[in-house]
């Protein structure tokens, strides 16, 4: 009696496992392209607002990491959001993505086949008061996995 109930459990914890690989593997292959670079969007404020401006760094494109290393980049967030403004954390909203074929971050600049943009809306409350940006992120692929991307170009 006591082998049948363990060989139950094991293969009730054997099923269990099974299914959650099904359900990794489904979600992964049907998983839309827009809502895996949205992720990367929220992941990329989530370490904002929690300061860990080296993580939100690691999810910057190639080019944007060249225009600022690690270090100038996680020394500028602090000083403008946390030293001139005075906020220690925001709360933000990433919009619905648009889809955008050939964009351009720069006006001379690479042109990326499909790029996903996101308005994203930052509030921040600090010492001088509650006040909101919006920024626009541009997600596009890099060696197979979205890296996020910002709009350089001039404009009229």
């Amino acid at each position: 009696m006591r082998k049948n109930r363990g060989k139950r459990a094991m293969v009730f914890v054997v099923g269990i496992g099974v299914f959650l690989i099904l359900i990794y593997i489904v979600s992964s292959l049907f998983m839309g392209e827009e809502r895996k670079a949205k992720r990367v969007v929220v992941d990329y404020y989530k370490y904002e607002s929690a300061q860990d401006y080296s993580r939100s760094w690691e999810l910057l494109h190639t080019e944007m990491k060249a225009k600022f290393g690690r270090g100038a980049f996680a020394s500028d967030r602090v000083h403008v959001f946390n030293g001139h403004f005075g906020a220690d954390t925001f709360s933000y909203e990433v919009s619905k993505a648009k889809e955008i074929k050939n964009w351009k971050m720069e006006k001379e600049g690479e042109s990326f086949g499909t790029a996903y943009e996101f308005e994203v809306r930052q509030d921040y409350r600090g010492k001088y008061g509650h006040f909101a940006f919006v920024q626009f992120v541009y997600v596009v692929r890099e060696d197979g996995e979205w890296r996020i991307l910002w709009d350089y170009k001039e404009r009229n």
